[in-house]
């Protein structure tokens, strides 16, 4: 478990993005011309291919450290705007999933697993019981 604080761990971030900004201009500051131009185009919104580098692991750490937003689902229901105007402390909202239904878990809203819920040190986590496989997950992508 990390004792650093969230404000000591943004720094910490942002300074591993400075870092490689630096080195990317460095890198590129050595080129001629024609190659300084933007490896982005806004008018195009396609970023240009990446340069293949002969080390896979170097090309997989440059993703590990990318952050991504995982949620675990309860349930879900629809309700009129009326309805949500009269919640108030105590108000109870039904919801679709089961007492004892395996939770949902999603990556930037992409289910890829599901699992239970447990307590430990009077925090609560989420027992991954069963994975999403990959054609799984490409087929529930090409559906939406």
């Amino acid at each position: 478990m990390s004792t650093e604080s969230p404000d000591t761990m943004n720094d910490s971030v942002t300074d591993d993005w400075a870092q490689a900004l630096e080195e990317q201009a460095v890198a590129s500051s050595g080129s001629s011309a024609h190659d300084s131009a933007p490896a982005f185009d806004d008018s195009r919104a396609t970023p240009a291919p990446a340069p293949a580098s002969g080390n896979p692991m170097q090309d997989i750490q440059m993703v590990l450290d990318i952050p991504v937003q995982l949620t675990v689902e309860l349930g879900r229901t629809k309700v009129p705007i009326k309805y949500i105007l009269q919640l108030a402390q105590g108000s109870i909202v039904e919801l679709d999933a089961l007492a004892g239904e395996p939770m949902d878990v999603l990556i930037n809203g992409y289910l890829i697993a599901q699992g239970e819920v447990v307590v430990v040190n009077d925090k609560f986590g989420i027992r991954l019981t069963d994975i999403v496989t990959p054609s799984e997950r490409m087929r529930r992508v090409s559906k939406s």
